[in-house]
Parts: C-alpha cells; sequence; structure tokens
C-alpha cells in the first residue's frame, strides 16, 4: 500500500476537477490511510524548484462546487514536443520528474487530463511508475470513455446560449449563429443543437456546403419561419475546405462561426450574427451530473491504484466505472458516427447537417 501519492491536472479546466480532487483525497485518506500531494500547474510543478501542496479533507471542503482547479493547469509543457506533427516525449524532463517525486515522497500519481496529458502519464509508467489516469475534457472525445466530467455541463451552458438567441433570431428576423468548443469533433454542437432547438448544425465529421446552408435558410422562410438558428463546432470544414485559425502558427481554432456568418449574410442578404462561446464552457460550477460522474472517477482511481494497478484510466462504461489501458484511451478520438442515432434523430426532427447532399434534396 502507498503511504503517499500525488495529484495533478493538465490540459484545458473543466467544471468537476475540483470534483475530482476532493474524492482523491477523501478515499485516500479516508479509506486507505494515504497522505495526498497536490502538485501545481500540471506536470511542470515537479520540474526544477517543485510546487506542491498537502492535500487533507480539510483542504478540499467546499471545493466540490467550484470551478476550475484548485492546483492550476497548463496547456502546453516541457514534456512534449511535436515533430512534423508527431508528439515527441524528452527523456530529461521525465527523468528529472521522476527524481523530484523521489525527493518528494510520492510514491504514485493520479493525472487528471485528455488525450495529450494522459499520454505524458503513459511515460511515466513505461518508466515502472505507478499512474492512473482520470479522463478529462468537455469535448467528450476520449475513446474507452462513453462520458467525461465537465461535458455535461458545457452542454447546459450551450443549449441555454442556444435557446436566449433563439428569441433574439425570432423577434428580428435574423440568422443567429452559435459558436461552440469541438476541435476534431461535434459532439457539443450536436448535443445542444438538438436540446436547443438548432435548424442547422455543423461538425467536423460532416464537411458542409453553403448551398445546404442557404437552401435550408430559404426553406425555412417559404415556410413561414423567417428566422434561423445555427450552431456550428470550431472545428466544422467546409467541403473542400480546412480548419480556421486564429493565428498564423495554426495553434488556435477559431473563426469558423464569423466565416460562416460572412457567407450568409453575402447569399441571402440576410442580417445574420455570431456569438463564440469560447471558454464560458469551460468555466463555472459544474452541474449534479457532473460532479457525480468527477467524485466516481476521484473514488475508483484511489481504488485502482490500492490494487496495485497502474497503466490505467477510470472509464464510464455501461452506467459503471471501470479501468482500462491509457493505450487504449489515448490511441484515437471518439469522433461523432455520421450515421449514429443522434445524428438520424436530428435529421428526421428536420435539423439539417448542410452536406452537400442535402442541397440535391
Amino acid at each position: 500500500m502507498y503511504k503517499q501519492i500525488g495529484v495533478l491536472t493538465g490540459g484545458g479546466d473543466a467544471p468537476g476537477l475540483n470534483a475530482v480532487i476532493r474524492a482523491v483525497v477523501r478515499t485516500a485518506v479516508n479509506e486507505y490511510g494515504m497522505k495526498v500531494i497536490g502538485i501545481e500547474d500540471s506536470f511542470e510543478g515537479i520540474l526544477g524548484e517543485t510546487r506542491t501542496v498537502q492535500l487533507t479533507p480539510k483542504t478540499v471542503s467546499g471545493i466540490l462546487p467550484k470551478g476550475g482547479t484548485i492546483l492550476g493547469t497548463r496547456n502546453r509543457g516541457s514534456f512534449v514536443k511535436m515533430v512534423d506533427g508527431v508528439p515527441v516525449f524528452p527523456e530529461m524532463p521525465i527523468s528529472e520528474a521522476l527524481a523530484n517525486l523521489d525527493i518528494l515522497g510520492i510514491e504514485a500519481l493520479i493525472v487528471l487530463g485528455g488525450e495529450g496529458t494522459l499520454a505524458i502519464a503513459e511515460q511515466f509508467d513505461k518508466r515502472g511508475f505507478p499512474v492512473i489516469g482520470v479522463p478529462k475534457t468537455i469535448d467528450n472525445d476520449l475513446a474507452a470513455t462513453e462520458l467525461t466530467f465537465g461535458f455535461m455541463t458545457a452542454i447546459d451552458i450551450a443549449t441555454e446560449a442556444l435557446d436566449r438567441l433563439h428569441t433574439t433570431a425570432a423577434s428580428h428576423d435574423r440568422v443567429m449563429i452559435l459558436e461552440v468548443m469541438g476541435r476534431h469533433t461535434g459532439w457539443i454542437a450536436l448535443h445542444a443543437g438538438l436540446a436547443g432547438s438548432a435548424d442547422i448544425i455543423l461538425i467536423p465529421e460532416i464537411p458542409f456546403s453553403f448551398d445546404s446552408v442557404i437552401k435550408k435558410v430559404k426553406e425555412r422562410e417559404a415556410n413561414g419561419s423567417r428566422f434561423t438558428n445555427i450552431v456550428v463546432a470550431e472545428g466544422a470544414k467546409e467541403v473542400g475546405g480546412g480548419e480556421m485559425y486564429l493565428d498564423a502558427k495554426h495553434t488556435r481554432l477559431g473563426g469558423v462561426g464569423d466565416y460562416v456568418r460572412r457567407k450568409i449574410e453575402e447569399l441571402t442578404e440576410k442580417e445574420t450574427r455570431c456569438v463564440v462561446l469560447g471558454h464560458l464552457q469551460r468555466g463555472g460550477s459544474p452541474n449534479a451530473f457532473d460532479r457525480m460522474l468527477g467524485t466516481s472517477f476521484g473514488a475508483c482511481a484511489v481504488r485502482a491504484l490500492a490494487e496495485g494497478e497502474s497503466g490505467k484510466m477510470v472509464a464510464f462504461q455501461a452506467s459503471t466505472i471501470v479501468t482500462v489501458p491509457i493505450s487504449e484511451a489515448v490511441a484515437n478520438l471518439k469522433t461523432v458516427p455520421i450515421d449514429g442515432q443522434l445524428v438520424r434523430t436530428a435529421r428526421d426532427i428536420g435539423i439539417s447537417f448542410a452536406s452537400p447532399a442535402e442541397s440535391d434534396m
């Protein structure tokens, strides 16, 4: 049994991170008699002059409903470099981190993060250091788990925004566009679009054509609905086009919503507005489901370590928490099935995905 474990958070923040941290601490201390060290600023906190904090049931009291992470997080760091689009893990920072973990008396790690953070965690396991991963991404695009905490809260935020835009669109006979997160997958856009009564949903998995977009707008006009609501994932692509970026280095996605707005105004002369929801989807208090899921993940992660597991990630499958190899979880992204139930349901009720085929129907 481990005497002392560490916990860290990496990647973008997500509602529910503090719920996981709280569950890790309470389970480790109360159930297994372990001490818990919180590592600040993701893996960077165990390089150079280490940045850590002792976590106890008292120090995590009251953090369950709080957004963000009390430990801080980083999207980029010293542990992975991209070479020709392929992640490479330099040996030096990992060796230094392992030496520092030994000095700190940390015998195992619980790592909260998405595919990038968990890929780093896997490198520690390969070098014999015990690690359990906890899936974290509001995009819900991690393989091997049906749901990730933060996703349901992000859907709630996006749906409420769409509800509010709906009334403005109807009042002014406008086309209203809501751009939501979803770099490579359209889970947030699809769920929020269904829940918020969107007329058009644009997602990365289904390249769109403006012929189909305009056809849907004009069909609604002909049927007496002089407004249209569109949800677009930030990674949505026009047929024959690529992702849109906000900077010349091609590191920050964004701008597709405004691009769609300009084209619709140009092609229809209808007043069109775009709202970019951005980090509002990440911030604030987690909803009840994400608090429960995060709590279950945290408790089960400690239990997995106590039972001798390593190199595993806790996952939600068939309404229960299981462990799966981290390698399986980060092998590929979980994308929206273009012929799956949710897409079929959306099309059944008249929602357009603006695929080229739809312009010919």
